[in-house]
C-alpha cells in the first residue's frame, strides 16, 4: 500500500531525533551535520549553561538535579521555550533538534511547527545501551546511573510518548553503517515526500 505523501511544509523543516540515551541520536545527528551541514539546536545545552551559571561539576547526578529543578521553577515547557528561541534565530531551511524529551516538550513543537516538524525515534534495547554508555569516551555511564536516568525521564517527563508517536523508527541494534542507512532512506524519503505534496 503506497504511503500518504507527507503535509505541506513551506518554511524551515524541524528535524528532531528521539530515543533514551544511549540509542544512538549523537551519532545520526552527527552523521547529518557533516553531510548536509545542518544547525543543530540541543536541549541539553540549556542544563549545561544552568550548571556553569551555578557553578555545579557536570556529573549524572547535577546534570538529573538541573533538569528537574529548572522544570519544576518554571514549568515543563521551560526547555521548549528555549530551544524555541533559540530555533527562530537560525536562518536555514532544515534545523536538526536532539534531545526532546517529554510529552509537553513534543505537543510544544507540534503546535508551534505545525506540518514542519518531524520526529524520528531511534530504538536500542536497555542491553545494547547500558554497554555503549558505559564505552563511550566521553561522560561514561555505568549500567546503574542509565537505568536510574532512563527510569527518571520516563516517569517524570513521559519521554516515552514522543518516540511512541513519531514519525519514523529506526532500530538500532547493528553497526554504525547500518544506522547510517537506514537514516539515509528516511531523509530521502521524507524530502520526496514533502516536495512531491507540493507539487
Amino acid at each position: 500500500m503506497k504511503s500518504k505523501p507527507m503535509p505541506t511544509c513551506n518554511n524551515s523543516k524541524i528535524i528532531a531525533l528521539l530515543g533514551l540515551p544511549g540509542s544512538g541520536k549523537t551519532e545520526v545527528i552527527d552523521y547529518l551535520i557533516k553531510k548536509y551541514n545542518w544547525p543543530k539546536v540541543y536541549f541539553g545545552d540549556v542544563t549545561f549553561d544552568e550548571i556553569k551559571k551555578r557553578k555545579l561539576e557536570i556529573n549524572e547526578k547535577n546534570e538529573r538535579f538541573v533538569r528537574e529543578d529548572l522544570r519544576k521553577k518554571y514549568g515543563q515547557l521551560y526547555y521548549a521555550k528555549q530551544v524555541i528561541k533559540k530555533i527562530k534565530k537560525i536562518n536555514s531551511k532544515t534545523i536538526l533538534v536532539e534531545s526532546l524529551y517529554s510529552w509537553d516538550e513534543y505537543l510544544r513543537f507540534k503546535k508551534e511547527f505545525n506540518n514542519c516538524f518531524i520526529a524520528i525515534a531511534i530504538y536500542s534495547s536497555p542491553q545494547t545501551r547500558y554497554n555503549r554508555l558505559k564505552n563511550r569516551p566521553i561522560r561514561p555511564l555505568t549500567p546503574q546511573e542509565t537505568q536510574g536516568r532512563d527510569y527518571s525521564q520516563l516517569e517524570n517527563l513521559k519521554q516515552g510518548s514522543p518516540i511512541a508517536l513519531a514519525d519514523f523508527t529506526i532500530i538500532n541494534e547493528g553497526t554504525k553503517s547500518e544506522l547510517i542507512n537506514k537514516i539515509n532512506k528516511i531523509i530521502k524519503n521524507y524530502f520526496n515526500e514533502t516536495q512531491n505534496s507540493k507539487n
